[in-house]
């Protein structure tokens, strides 16, 4: 009898990672990164409670980090089988993961000199660049909607999940014994109100679903208010003088903060002249979207038409700043610009230099636009932190002034994540509640037991029979 077994992303939103056992086969989905405090963080150094030289195929839903994260390690380990993964994942799962390992190192290189001088062991980066272009070499894309049978008996098909570009919700069809049974993954479920993407698709028939919880326990502003509160904050910004900063993930929120802002130009609400897209990562996946614009919605013709030519075509003013030069630079500019940089949780990547330049200011302003996690400085922000923190070494004080804009969120609230599970049919598949911290989860929970569906909120190495 084939089995799952919860390995991470449960109780806690990051570290995605789930393992499908059959009769003599072995499919991992998603392997994630935990990004958080340094005590989740930790998690990422654990070996794997499996031997990744067995596994037959591993199926990506997207190229986040935390469902990506720790591919490479999977190949320094033997990891030598197929990553299935959509035709836009191909390319941005490099991006982020050349990304990430040379975070690694880097930040590798800066602890093993504080541990040497400390007369301390010295520790090894999670992988290098061979494990990445190692793991690279393994990647198979799957066009949306293409059925195809990776392991004798189980056969895999990719769904629009409308959270990134290339973002699935991943269908397996598993027989034995002459019985197929279907699991879903619902990945990370995008928010209808997106800009670019489809939306999710709608399925209609599963045995067994997975479904993310991250915001379970709430519902976003009406975006409406969210543009509106978005308009007052640049044009504030623009009348005292003071920076606007944006973090933002590099991979979907920077590509529609750039579509919100060509359209706050065109309607005469954005002053500022120069817009800074502070993040090679950014720009690069920037340039992958354009490529890549025959998937978006068609819900703005104009956009659509203007899309193919790239982002400096539509948004007047914007800056690549591709350069640690370039970086630097910005930091000089005390006000009237918006700078969007990341890391899109502020633990790491420029962001936190721009952040020590102007977190001190009283006419700066942050805007956070997507998902914080615990242990994070955006999370610090968001839970309204105003005494002195410590960035980049120096002691910061709290001064800007931090607004938290939900509706720009890529992932579903409570309402949309009802609304699309409402879709299948009776006899409802067993649910289980993945992605989202306890208290998400929790609260998810009990709106579908007003539906009269129970809901189960696995806990780390629980495995259940399909």
């Amino acid at each position: 009898m084939a089995t799952i077994t919860f390995l991470g992303a449960t109780g806690q939103v990051t570290g995605s990672c789930y393992l499908i056992e059959t009769a003599g086969h072995r499919i991992l989905l998603d392997c994630g990164m935990f990004q958080g405090s340094r005590e989740v963080e930790q998690q990422n150094e654990q070996e794997f409670p499996f031997d990744p030289a067995k596994l037959d195929a591993v199926v990506l839903s997207h190229a986040h980090l935390d469902h990506c994260g720790r591919l490479p390690k999977l190949a320094k380990e033997g990891f030598n089988a197929p990553v299935y993964l959509t035709e836009p994942s191909f390319p941005l799962l490099e991006l982020m993961l050349k990304d990430a390992v040379h975070l690694q190192l880097k930040d590798t290189e800066w602890e093993n000199r504080r541990r040497e001088r400390a007369g301390k062991e010295l520790i090894e980066p999670l992988y290098e660049l061979e494990d990445v272009e190692n793991l690279l070499k393994l990647r198979q894309a799957l066009v949306f909607n293409q059925v195809k049978e990776i392991v004798p008996g189980v056969q895999i098909s990719f769904h629009e999940a409308g959270h990134i570009l290339g973002s699935a919700i991943v269908k397996l069809d598993i027989r034995e014994q002459g019985e197929t049974k279907t699991v879903i993954f619902s990945g990370d479920l995008g928010n209808p109100k997106s800009p670019l993407l489809r939306d999710a698709d709608i399925m209609t028939k599963a045995d067994v679903l997975l479904m993310e919880s991250t915001y379970g326990d709430r519902d976003h502003k009406p975006l409406d208010n969210s543009l509106e509160e978005l308009k007052g904050v640049l044009a504030s910004a623009a009348d005292t003088g003071g920076n606007v900063i944006i973090p933002a993930f590099a991979i979907g929120r920077s590509q529609d903060l750039i579509y919100w802002l060509g359209k706050l130009q065109r309607q005469g609400a954005l002053q500022q002249r120069h817009i800074y897209l502070d993040s090679p990562m950014a720009i690069s996946a920037s340039k992958i979207y354009a490529e890549y614009s025959s998937l978006f919605n068609s819900d703005d013709p104009e956009f659509k038409a203007i899309a193919p030519k790239g982002w400096q075509a539509w948004l007047n003013g914007l800056v690549y700043s591709e350069t640690a030069e370039d970086s630097m630079a910005i930091n000089r500019i005390a006000g009237g610009a918006i700078i969007i940089a990341g890391s899109g949780m502020c633990n790491g990547g420029r962001i936190r230099h721009h952040l020590k330049y102007n977190l001190w200011r009283r006419n700066a302003h942050v805007v956070i636009t997507g998902y914080q996690a615990e242990g994070t400085l955006g999370r610090l922000l968001v839970d309204g932190k105003k005494s002195v923190i410590k960035i980049l070494g120096s002691d910061v004080n709290v001064a800007a002034k931090i607004h938290t804009l939900g509706a720009f969120s890529a992932h579903a609230d409570q309402s949309q994540l009802l609304s699309w599970a409402q879709h299948f049919t009776e006899p409802k598949p067993e649910l289980y509640l993945v992605h989202g911290e306890k208290s998400a989860a929790l609260s998810l929970q009990t709106c579908f037991k007003r539906r009269n569906w129970f809901a189960r909120i696995p806990k780390v190495n629980d495995t259940i029979s399909i």
